[in-house]
């Protein structure tokens, strides 16, 4: 293999197919609510991530056999993660976190949580109570980190800075949660040089899974207006298979890689506009990797 891909990863970890349903548990986000900003990240519009079967207004219970329903008939004997997903699955009191997730878990064929959040909106607390939910079911929490970058944090509103994200991922490594991190290649401000230089600095941290999306404009943000007003260069197809390839080969090689893209929906999509689908980028960067010879950690350097 080219890469640590997911897919090999998970069916490593269970003798049975294993699915993501995602989840819509009618979360906020401290960043809009006033608690630390309004409007958000300057890019967000949760809806370019939610599928068709999740929605808040319905049951954990209900989202999750609707998601069964939807993948059981391509393997009727799967089971299946609990995919915290929408906006931040960690903002709220101990005593309701605990609901929602043991309402999940209590789903027949459901074997564990994956948990989207920001490294600004965890706990001890709440990092005990997953320890202990992990040594039963599978916890993996995955932070959205974005960038390395201080000043491209600020600019894109994100509300914290990079050292609470390490700080964050050092806390859940250390109790033996799988520990993701999820980052976006090609904010405003960041040339190739720094993007690549984040795979160095990722690479260092206690990481075990990773995800990489591109930099997509989407109408209604606050980063649409601002490219409207003053356009910026968004990577085509083919200057972001570029970067992902030198991005791979430096970073750690036991890193699991769960995905290179993320697929907006076409009438939500300003830029970039490639056209493609994401298992056919994939198979055009597994194509490049392998025409270039390039392995994933082949220029890791090691501390």
């Amino acid at each position: 293999m080219v890469y640590n891909d997911f897919g090999h990863w998970i069916n490593k970890q269970f003798p049975f197919k294993i699915q993501k349903i995602s989840i819509d548990a009618g979360f906020s986000c401290p960043n809009r609510d006033g608690r630390i900003g309004r409007g958000g990240c300057t890019y967000c519009n949760n809806r370019t991530f939610s599928p068709a079967y999740t929605e808040s207004n319905i049951s954990i219970t209900e989202q999750i056999q609707k998601g069964k329903t939807f993948f059981n008939r391509k393997y009727p004997n799967m089971k299946y993660l609990a995919y915290f997903q929408a906006y931040t699955n960690t903002y709220g009191s101990i005593e309701h976190l605990k609901s929602l997730y043991e309402e999940a878990l209590a789903q027949e064929d459901v074997v564990g949580l994956v948990i989207g959040t920001r490294p600004d909106c965890v706990s001890e607390e709440l990092l005990d109570y997953l320890s202990f939910i992990n040594q039963s079911k599978m916890v993996i929490i995955e932070y959205g980190v974005e960038s390395i970058y201080d000043d491209t944090l600020l600019n894109i509103n994100r509300g914290h800075t990079f050292e609470c994200s390490k700080r964050a991922i050092k806390q859940t490594h250390e109790r033996g949660i799988v520990t993701g991190a999820h980052m976006i290649l090609g904010l405003p401000g960041e040339n190739r040089e720094m993007i690549i230089a984040q795979a160095d600095c990722m690479s260092a941290l206690p990481i075990d899974i990773i995800k990489l999306h591109q930099m997509q404009i989407i109408k209604g943000t606050q980063l649409a207006k601002d490219f409207a007003n003053t356009p910026f260069h968004v990577f085509t197809a083919e200057e972001y298979i570029d970067i992902v390839a030198e991005y791979i080969s430096r970073l750690r090689e036991d890193i699991v890689i769960d995905r290179f893209v993320s697929e907006s929906p076409k009438d939500l999509l300003v830029a970039p506009q490639w056209g493609l689908k994401n298992f056919e980028f994939t198979n055009l960067l597994t194509n490049y990797l392998k025409k270039k010879n390039i392995i994933q950690g082949c220029k890791y350097k090691r501390a």
